[in-house]
């Protein structure tokens, strides 16, 4: 299914056109509460911190006394869920700077795991990535990833499609460049997005207020295909 990103006020619950997460990955839990939560209610009970695993979504859950999670967990987040299993309510989509220290610190690993897991749809971003403009293309965008790299996965996509990101790096090592990690280069761009202030944005969407930000889709692209 396509799905367009959209703006929604926030509230205690969110619809699934707000939230187009319906699985996330467990960054922070709580059992106290966030004493610096935005919400006053929130600064007492237990809480979760999470990002969806499709669109990297921020959310905070509200979870019932004596639940337990692990960094990393997954937890089914579906609208038809909320109230019949560990979650009450969701607050979401919130901001990267609405995240605790420790989800913070634990979001590079969550997310180069999540690219790992789903790395298909990641090699597809390598093969189907275009130009920007005449002079920049969008895996430039990507830390690490400068000219030469560039035209050398350019060069080696056009002789076969990458079947695996250990394709991709074994590649373009064949050609004279390191490229080590690649999940923890495409975290890092999206952690850079999730803070903001970009003018252009692979996987994030910006904030109505980045009115001159452009937004490239390609997730939803790879999902829709």
């Amino acid at each position: 299914m396509h799905w367009e990103p959209g703006e929604g006020r926030r509230s205690r619950f969110y619809g699934r056109k707000e939230i187009p997460d319906d699985t996330a990955a467990i960054l922070d839990y709580l059992p106290q509460g966030n004493p610096f939560d935005r919400h006053p209610e929130h600064k007492r009970v237990p809480l979760a911190q999470a990002i969806g695993i499709k669109y990297f979504t921020l959310v905070e859950l509200v979870v019932p006394e004596g639940e337990h999670f692990d960094v990393g967990e997954k937890i089914y987040i579906g609208s038809d869920y909320i109230g019949k299993g560990p979650i009450k309510s969701i607050t979401g989509p919130i901001d990267y700077s609405e995240l605790t220290s420790v989800s913070k610190s634990n979001l590079p690993t969550v997310l180069a795991s999540i690219i790992k897991e789903n790395e298909q749809v990641f090699v597809k971003i390598f093969n189907i990535s275009g130009p920007i403009t005449l002079r920049m293309h969008s895996l430039e965008l990507l830390p690490g990833i400068g000219k030469r790299t560039l035209n050398i996965i350019l060069d080696e996509r056009k002789k076969s499609p990458f079947k695996s990101l250990t394709d991709l790096e074994e590649r373009v090592a064949l050609r004279g460049v390191k490229l080590h990690g690649v999940e923890s280069i495409i975290a890092a761009r999206i952690i850079k997005e999730m803070e903001g202030g970009e003018r252009y944005y692979l996987f994030i969407k910006p904030k109505s207020s980045e009115r001159e930000a452009v937004y490239l889709r390609l997730l939803d692209a790879i999902y829709a295909d």
